[in-house]
C-alpha cells in the first residue's frame, strides 16, 4: 500500500425498502476537510489517468458501476516512492479512498456499465490556477498495464 492512501469499508444498513451508506465521517480522516463535492460519469472501457495535485487531497467513492483506480507514488521523500496501488472500488466493493497530495492517480471503468464517481477534495478548484500536473496515461515511469487480464 502506498503511505498515506487511506481506504475506508463502506457499510451498507439494509431493510426490505433498501438501503443507506454512511459514506464520509470527518472521524475517519481528522487530516481531511472537504471543501468542495464533485460527480463524474465515465461510460465503459474509458481511462481517465493519470493526474496529480500539490495542495488538494481527494476522497473518491463509486456510487455506481465499477472503476480500478490506480495510484502511483511520485513522492521522492516517501518510503513508497515509485510504487503503484490499485483498488477496485464500486458495486464489487464499497470503499472510499483518500488519496494524498503528490500521489498520481487515474482510473479505468470496469464491464459494460458507465461508473458515477463522487470525489471530495479539501481545497476549492480555482480554474485561473488549477492544481493539476497531468501524466499520459502510458507514461513509462509507471508502467501501469491496463488490460484486463483473465483469471
Amino acid at each position: 500500500m502506498i503511505k498515506g492512501v487511506q481506504l475506508l469499508e463502506i457499510k451498507k444498513f439494509a431493510d426490505n425498502r433498501g438501503f443507506l451508506s454512511e459514506i464520509w465521517q470527518s472521524s475517519k480522516f481528522p487530516d481531511f476537510t472537504p471543501r468542495q463535492m464533485n460527480f463524474t460519469v465515465a461510460h465503459p472501457k474509458t481511462i481517465k489517468a493519470f493526474h496529480f495535485h500539490e495542495k488538494q487531497q481527494d476522497f473518491w467513492f463509486c456510487v455506481n458501476g465499477n472503476i480500478e483506480a490506480v495510484l502511483f507514488d511520485r513522492r521522492k521523500d516517501s518510503e513508497t516512492f515509485g510504487k503503484t496501488q490499485t483498488v477496485v472500488m464500486g458495486e464489487f466493493n464499497s470503499v472510499g479512498l483518500l488519496i494524498p497530495r503528490e500521489v498520481a492517480h487515474g482510473y479505468r471503468v470496469l464491464g459494460e456499465q458507465a461508473a458515477g464517481l463522487i470525489y471530495l477534495v479539501d481545497a476549492k478548484y480555482d480554474a485561473k490556477s488549477p492544481d493539476e500536473g497531468r501524466i499520459p496515461h502510458d507514461d513509462p515511469e509507471i508502467g501501469f498495464d491496463w488490460e484486463t487480464v483473465p483469471r
